[in-house]
């Protein structure tokens, strides 16, 4: 996306905290969001793109892996493959906002690449320690519960 100068085309990106950021539109082509945004404004000189949903540190990570999955340099899969590995070595608070923030911002890829590091944080645990590893209140009676184990004894197992 460049301009007739042969400049590249510039997004500022507002986070809900406040902070702003100049980033390349390219970049900001992995985001259904952002590229719908810079459509609308079609050929305008300045375009600002507000993330109300979306703090600074969040799109910080963020713009971390939109730069790197546009990056013009040819690309190694497997090598891409164990930066996302590395990329997600995350802790779980993190993991959730970059999960909201990414389908928020409709990255379909980072989407799946966040569920798949939560479905691998529960794999294999009983529902006690996946409500402890979300913070998950259990909101059913002991007698709820008993029917639910029942019921789904093929799944807890």
């Amino acid at each position: 996306m460049a301009s007739e100068e042969g400049k590249t085309k510039m997004v500022t990106i507002r986070c809900s905290d406040g902070v702003e950021f100049e980033v390349d539109a390219a970049v900001c082509s992995l985001s259904q969001t952002i590229s719908y945004i810079i459509e609308d404004c079609g050929h305008q000189e300045t375009i600002s793109v507000p993330l109300p949903h979306v703090d600074s540190l969040t799109f910080g990570k963020i713009l971390t892996y939109m730069t790197k999955h546009t990056s013009k340099a040819p690309i190694n899969e497997k090598n891409l493959k164990a930066w996302d590995a590395e990329y997600m070595e995350i802790d779980r608070d993190t993991l959730y906002n970059l999960l909201l923030a990414s389908n928020y911002m409709e990255i379909e890829d980072l989407v799946h690449l966040c569920a798949a590091k939560a479905a691998d944080m529960i794999r294999g645990k009983q529902p006690e320690e996946i409500r402890e590893i979300f913070n998950i209140k259990n909101d059913f009676t002991p007698e709820e519960e008993e029917e639910v184990r029942k019921v789904y004894a093929w799944a807890l197992n």
